[in-house]
């Protein structure tokens, strides 16, 4: 049980993961998903946290820490998958691994009409561009299944995107000031 100001245990697995799989960089574009990655990130002197301007951004950069010598994540919402569509193209011509994390909207409870499209064709886009997806629904297995996506990414070459269900991080309630 979390209250407003804990993030969720499932938040800190993800990047208990990341920092066991050798990630040293992350990019990103800010959301409240990837909340406890970023702070954590920030706050670790091994990791490396770029904020980015557009999520497509974030795939250069993560394929550019890659001929560097270094493993990244590109941490991301699902409105912005769809910013990357042709920069995907780039990890299946140069053959790079590749893993995202993707906080899902347009789903479970959604009372934002303008995340539906994009959230209800996002594993679509994905698996389109040739990256294989896998959908974490459980909290108790996000930790198990991003470090399952490290391996596929890292060890076997392959592109892959965690798309982290709206459930997970539960319902958004607009609120005014």
């Amino acid at each position: 049980m979390t209250t407003s100001t804990e993030s969720p245990a499932w938040q800190k697995a993800v990047f208990d993961a990341l920092k066991a799989g050798g990630i040293r960089q992350i990019a990103y574009v800010p959301d409240a998903g990837h909340a406890y990655a970023i702070r954590a990130a920030q706050a670790d002197p091994d990791m490396l946290d770029t904020v980015l301007t557009t999520e497509e951004e974030g795939v250069a950069l993560v394929s550019g820490a890659w001929l560097g010598g270094q493993r990244a994540a590109l941490l991301m919402q699902s409105s912005g998958v769809g910013n990357c569509v042709n920069m995907f193209s780039l990890l299946a011509s140069c053959q790079f691994p590749f893993l995202t994390l993707v906080t899902m909207r347009g789903e479970y409870a959604e009372f934002n009409p303008w995340q539906c499209p994009m959230g209800l064709r996002t594993q679509a886009a994905l698996e389109l561009m040739g990256i294989t997806v896998v959908r974490a629904s459980d909290p108790e297995q996000v930790g198990e299944i991003v470090s399952a996506a490290l391996d596929s990414a890292f060890l076997a070459g392959e592109r892959i995107a965690v798309l982290l269900s709206q459930s997970l991080i539960g319902r958004k309630k607009w609120e005014r000031n």
